[in-house]
């Protein structure tokens, strides 16, 4: 995975739930096949991200870039999903999945929809992406087909700057088969000694810190300029390696491990030294994965087959090159002409000050009533950035409190909590180092946080906090006031330009209660009971929301206004559906928005005609959850950090909030209204469970891009008398 997209591709798939529970029935009088498998589920999603690479109206660098996340989407999946899936198996402890079905079948299932997708994806790549940036004067070209003065100028390129980093890796008698790591690029290579004859095999792993795609003169200009990928180039250079040695064959292969991390808390006094270690022992994960090139030998596959010991189903054989991640560096390429349009986040007008002379003041503006922040389309540095930073750098604040799941690696947000805690103002960090793939990095900064003077917690054991808090205690004209920020999404300012998502800053006394109890408990040993304006998990928040999904079902019986909207990255617990269904019933019209995973059925008769599901992807990653209440014509709007997933409504802190402000009832309404239209470029959930893109009219012209009209929206607002 490219360092500077792991996040990002990492929350594009983080919805694999790691729980392998059985299917839970919790209504009998509802079909048996009432669900969508959620392992298949998934691979649709990354299928419409694949179509979106596939889309030529999309500009070109972008849809490399999709390329790369569908690749780096997948390796995670095989990481998570099928690793785990198969380790169940293996260890007889696998059961029926979500829709009843016997693990062994599901995993061929994956397996021959995974084939089939690696597949187009390398065609995509083959037919369609490499003619348009020949086209585009980004011209990849091999080795072979450059020209003596070219191969010159690489092999001194090879020479100086790869050469020294290879290690060629023998297997022999003296040599066992070397450990291959996941996820690495490597080159078999078979070799025969000139005088006895004998055949050996040696394992040459393409370096990871090196540019995947080499430029083949520097001189060559932006608009046209060649490039070659690492392994082509050390492949054609094989000689300087074995010297002496007659090079028979070399193909490029690569290994996905099952990287997934499992921590008995209970086991262990110091949640990071177990963590550590598990850590270690990720890097060691039994093989679920061969990526071969399609010209590989029989003997080479068959060598690597045995000592890896993967089945005929888990070898995928394509067309060189393999592991499209590698698309990342291209993409960054300097070529505006071939990426979206640069879009500049605005700051929240209710952010601005009233007076143009005045500096801006988020206390001030948050005094003045209840902030609905939606990023990337306002500005994450001018909102919450700034209210941290101006926290930290107040007098009058006493102390700050904050979740911190997922960060950035120079990240603003951990400076100002380090600047507080010097200040001498009480500082809580609450550090979740078990967000997936980002532990090392957490650990650091938890470590950072505590030399600094922050008091770091860990959360509560057997739990992931995963809600996205903030609160300042701040002390005005005597009294203590509560500020609080509550978030769909992570306090990571890189991300926070990609990602949509929704905040929510207020000084609501009754909301600093709830925040003020809620860090109790996950600091201390508070255990409590109800919280006012917000819904927490795992105690009260399914039960919340199966109320109110309950209470709309009772409405629509009663002939009262009723519906439910529902916005989620992915809804898999069945307990939820079937109460949604019950809904569907009882005649509630419910709106399903779901970027990834869905496994409820939407469109079948007698149970879910009145659901609707659809799906929007495009240069932002949808990321924000919404539950909206009709509720009689009062709405009862949430926004927080919750998907519907076991894990999250189970097994994780998570938090939702209320809006009560209701300009904000009326924007949330507007949101669901453009992405359930009929003219917004969206994709549809089919009662088969076939997901269908539209976005094109009947007439050819483009449908609304929801994500460029908000940005338009957002950027068009003036704070009336603002100039």
């Amino acid at each position: 995975m490219d360092p500077d997209n792991t996040v990002i591709e990492s929350e594009l798939s983080s919805d694999l739930d790691d729980d392998f529970a059985p299917s839970r029935a919790y209504d009998t009088e509802l079909p048996i096949d009432r669900y969508l498998d959620r392992e298949l589920s998934w691979l649709a999603f990354n299928q419409r991200v694949l179509e979106l690479a596939e889309d030529t109206t999309v500009p070109l660098l972008e849809r490399a870039n999709y390329l790369a996340i569908f690749a780096s989407n997948l390796d995670e999946f095989f990481m998570v999903r099928v690793a785990g899936l198969k380790r169940r198996i293996l260890t007889g402890l696998a059961v029926p999945t979500n829709i009843g079905r016997a693990p062994a079948d599901v995993l061929a299932d994956i397996s021959a929809k995974a084939h089939e997708l690696q597949a187009r994806h390398a065609a995509v790549y083959q037919e369609s992406l490499v003619p348009a940036l020949n086209e585009a004067g980004i011209r990849p070209v091999t080795f072979d087909s450059l020209d003596q003065a070219d191969q010159v100028r690489l092999r001194e390129i090879f020479t100086q700057q790869i050469f020294p980093v290879l290690t060629p890796l023998a297997v022999d008698p003296a040599h066992p088969f070397p450990y291959i790591s996941g996820l690495s690029l490597n080159l078999s290579v078979r070799v025969r000694h000139p005088v006895s004859g004998k055949e050996e095999f040696a394992r040459l792993k393409v370096p990871t810190l090196l540019p995947r795609f080499v430029r083949i003169d520097a001189r060559e200009t932006l608009d046209d300029m060649r490039f070659i990928t690492l392994e082509d180039l050390i492949a054609n250079h094989l000689g300087d390696l074995f010297p002496g040695m007659e090079i028979i064959e070399h193909h490029v292969f690569r290994v996905t491990r099952y990287e997934d991390v499992v921590i008995e808390e209970d086991e262990t006094e110091n949640l990071i030294q177990a963590l550590e270690k598990e850590l270690l022992r990720r890097r060691f994960g039994p093989p679920i994965r061969l990526e071969i090139t399609d010209d590989m030998d029989e003997v080479t596959l068959r060598l690597l087959v045995r000592e890896l010991d993967v089945t005929e189903n888990e070898v995928y054989s394509l067309p060189a090159p393999l592991d499209l991640g590698g698309l990342f560096d291209l993409a960054k390429l300097d070529r505006p002409d071939l990426k979206f349009a640069k879009a500049v986040p605005s700051t929240s007008v209710s952010l601005l000050p009233i007076e143009t002379n005045e500096a801006p003041d988020v206390f001030a503006s948050i005094t003045r009533g209840d902030i609905l922040l939606h990023h990337p389309y306002e500005s994450f540095a001018t909102s919450v950035q700034s209210f941290l930073e101006q926290a930290a750098n107040d007098p009058d604040v006493l102390a700050i409190k904050q979740t911190l799941y997922r960060t950035s690696g120079d990240s603003p947000i951990v400076e100002a909590l380090i600047d507080a805690a010097e200040a001498g103002k009480q500082v809580l960090a609450l550090v979740e180092i078990k967000a997936r793939f980002d532990e090392q990095a957490n650990i650091g900064w938890a470590r950072k946080l505590e030399k600094a003077g922050v008091h770091v917690v860990y959360g509560i054991v057997g739990l992931k906090t995963h809600c996205k808090l903030a609160l300042v205690v701040r002390r005005e004209n005597g009294v203590l006031r509560h500020y609080s920020h509550i978030g769909t999404g992570n306090y990571n300012p890189k991300t926070s330009r990609l990602y949509e998502d929704l905040g929510l800053l207020t000084d609501d006394p009754q909301v600093g209660k709830d925040l003020t109890r809620l860090f109790n408990e996950l600091s201390g040993y508070a255990i409590e009971k109800k919280f006012k304006r917000l819904l927490v998990a795992p105690l009260h928040l399914r039960r919340g929301l199966l109320k109110r999904i309950d209470g709309e079902a009772a409405l629509a019986h009663e002939g009262r206004p009723a519906g439910i909207r529902i916005k989620v990255n992915s809804i898999v617990d069945e307990e939820i559906i079937d109460a949604l269904y019950r809904a569907s019933q009882a005649g509630v019209q419910v709106d399903m928005w779901v970027r990834g995973i869905c496994s409820l059925k939407p469109g079948q008769p007698g149970l879910s005609e009145n659901i609707r599901v659809r799906s929007i992807l495009g240069r932002y990653l949808e990321h924000s959850r919404i539950f909206s209440f009709e509720n009689d014509g009062d709405p009862q709007v949430y926004i927080g950090s919750a998907d519907m997933m076991h894990r999250n409504l189970d097994r994780r802190v998570e938090a939702l909030v209320r809006l009560t402000d209701p300009e904000h009832l009326t924007e949330i309404a507007a949101l669901f209204n453009t992405a359930m239209d009929a003219g917004t470029s969206a994709w549809s959930l089919g009662s088969d469970g076939a997901w269908t893109r539209r976005h094109l009219a009947d007439d050819g012209t483009p449908l609304i891009d929801m994500q460029e009209a908000r940005m338009a929206e957002v950027t068009g607002r003036k704070r009336s008398g603002h100039r």
